[in-house]
């Protein structure tokens, strides 16, 4: 195994167990601290003005007059429906449900792929999309026990389907742009965007925050989400995307449940129930029968 492998491997594990860390630590901010819509107005603020501080130290490069729209598109879904649902959905549900939901990522972007790139869809991958979704229901429909700030945990597991439904469009829509420039020219330009169309959505929560008065706790968690579950992980992910094939980089979202279960329990933020466990085995059991044949057909 070569070294720019073995670092991109890194890479993406490392990204992975941020994310999956992001889960408690976000969820544990809102509402009290500040709001959903606020939050990723934060959030997408903080990681435009990183990016283009960092631009200043690289080369400029010139986008192409027919991929601004792809830009702004990429943006969208990537950064502001994607973000909005997750956090919006983060503080109606429970950390554990939003780590086994997101897995569904990878089922989600088959179906989007068979009919965007009209890519065929196998009957063993049919039964698999149908077991996921199937856990997902369970969650959803069933997975309703009363917890402390968690209002809303049926509304809050459907946005987290948004979140990935809009996550897998921006991975397909995006596919085109990312040979075509470098990292830091692609995530400011896109954070910018971000920024520009969620700055009516979150500016009312954000002025709502009283940033004077923040305790440490709240503060180091805030820069924990802009710097590390925003910056660092969107760079790492660019990066092990070099060298490896997006189906190994998707691999790695599996180990976003179990560093959030981990954590989340750890922390006394959540629980396990045996709901949960079966609807999990049924995400993960579909999201392995729709995508095992694709996997062995690529190779890094």
């Amino acid at each position: 195994m070569t070294k720019p492998r073995i670092f991109a491997l890194l890479a993406a594990t490392t990204a992975s167990t941020i994310y999956g860390i992001n889960h408690t630590i976000a969820k544990g901010l809102m509402p009290d601290v500040i709001q959903p819509f606020g939050f990723i107005l934060l959030r997408v603020s903080g990681a435009a003005l990183v990016f283009w501080g960092i631009s200043l130290f690289f080369p400029s490069e010139k986008i192409e007059r027919r991929d601004w729209f792809r830009f702004v598109i990429c943006a969208f879904f990537g950064m502001v429906l994607n973000m909005l649902a997750f956090f919006k959905g983060l503080s109606l549900s429970t950390p554990i449900n939003s780590s086994v939901i997101i897995t569904l990522s990878p089922v989600l972007l088959l179906v989007l792929s068979a009919f965007i790139l009209r890519e065929r869809i196998t009957w063993i991958k049919s039964l698999g999309i149908f077991l996921g979704l199937g856990g997902a229901l369970v969650l959803i429909l069933f997975g309703i026990k009363e917890q402390p700030n968690a209002p809303n945990i049926p509304l809050g597991n459907l946005l987290f389907i948004v979140n990935a439904t809009s996550y897998s469009v921006y991975l397909i829509l995006v596919k085109p742009l990312v040979p075509k420039y470098s990292s830091i020219t692609f995530m400011k330009f896109l954070f910018l965007f971000a920024f520009l169309i969620n700055l009516p959505i979150g500016i009312s929560e954000f002025s709502e925050v009283n940033w004077t008065n923040l305790p440490f706790e709240a503060i180091w968690k805030l820069a924990f989400v802009v710097i590390c579950t925003t910056v660092m992980t969107y760079l790492l992910n660019i990066y092990a995307l070099k060298q490896l094939s997006p189906s190994t980089i998707g691999a790695f979202i599996y180990l976003q449940p179990v560093i959030a279960v981990l954590f989340a329990v750890l922390v006394g933020a959540d629980s396990l129930t045996a709901l949960r466990i079966g609807a999990s085995a049924l995400i993960f059991l579909g999201v392995y029968l729709s995508t095992i044949k694709r996997a062995r057909k690529i190779t890094d």
